[in-house]
């Protein structure tokens, strides 16, 4: 995962405020419109523009909230912030579809009438609102587990505006009322995988398990294949947050080699390979005498 600090956070932060903008606005349209037309899609669709809203919000907050400076005790600053975000706005996102689906299969049994034409103009509006969501939010989601969680919700909300557009044209069209609840049940349906590889990427940052685009077998092997190397044990390969990655390992060199230029030799590949630069490397040699050399250690 590429590198997310610095200047890239407060462009993020310009295309979320953006992003909320048009949300907040859709949102009272189309609560406004599906309370007056009775739509079922149309108000999950409000729901999920709500979590949307929330969602952008509550990445704002973490993006602020990460950049601010660290106490002492904090040695890796407030960088878990994004991710326990991340968390929030996945549980919160589960129990809208949950909701909406209850919602859903009452209404198969007993579906009300909707006015479509009312509920067809405000998804072609929702629908164009959230594609130019989805543009602004796409390559920072590829690169931030807080901002991904924001930009699945908006991208499962182009997807409702979409249902909305077919259902209004199925009640106009046909008289068919029950393309409403069933169109609700379908988004709901394929929202809840994506909400569980969100909750699955955010809990192994947490665990502090290793990244899953980095196989630590490969990059053992690698690293034993440097001059000099003859051993590597007590390796740790964790996430702060998103785009930053900590390597922590021991070392065993030849008694007779330069222990400096071993430094360098395995930071340049961990770095070309497997795009690591916050790694620590204790080197141990023949003779046991130890030295800690670090390399841009986390902050």
């Amino acid at each position: 995962m590429a590198h997310f600090h610095g200047s890239a956070r407060k462009q993020s932060r310009k295309r979320l405020l953006l992003v909320l903008g048009l949300a907040s606005l859709v949102l009272l349209v189309e609560l406004a419109v599906g309370l007056w037309t009775g739509s079922l899609v149309l108000l999950a669709d409000a729901a999920h523009m709500f979590a949307d809203v929330a969602a952008l919000g509550l990445a704002l907050f973490a993006l602020w909230f990460a950049t601010r400076p660290a106490p002492p005790h904090a040695t890796f600053g407030y960088y878990r912030v994004e991710i326990l975000i991340a968390v929030v706005n996945a549980v919160f996102l589960a129990i809208v579809c949950f909701f909406i689906g209850r919602e859903a299969i009452g209404r198969l049994q007993n579906p009300p009438a909707v006015e479509g034409l009312p509920v067809i103009l405000t998804g072609f509006l929702g629908l164009v609102a959230n594609l130019v969501a989805v543009r602004v939010l796409h390559s920072d989601a590829q690169h931030s587990l807080n901002i991904r969680g924001a930009y699945l919700e908006v991208l499962s909300d182009t997807l409702a505006s979409v249902a909305v557009i077919v259902s209004a044209f199925l009640v106009l069209q046909f008289g068919w009322v029950r393309a409403d609840p069933i169109l609700s049940l379908m988004i709901a349906a394929f929202i809840l995988p994506r909400i569980f590889m969100l909750l699955r990427d955010a809990i192994d940052v947490l665990m502090e398990a290793a990244p899953r685009s980095i196989n630590l077998g490969n990059l053992k092997e690698s690293v034993l294949a440097q001059d000099g190397v003859i051993d590597m044990h007590d390796l740790h390969v964790w996430t702060i947050t998103s785009g930053r990655v900590c390597l922590s390992a021991h070392v065993v060199t030849e008694s007779d080699t330069d222990r400096d230029a071993v430094i360098q030799q395995v930071n340049g590949m961990l770095r070309s390979r497997f795009q690591l630069d916050h790694t620590t490397l204790q080197i141990e040699g023949g003779e046991d005498a130890t030295s800690e050399v670090g390399c841009d250690p986390c902050p």
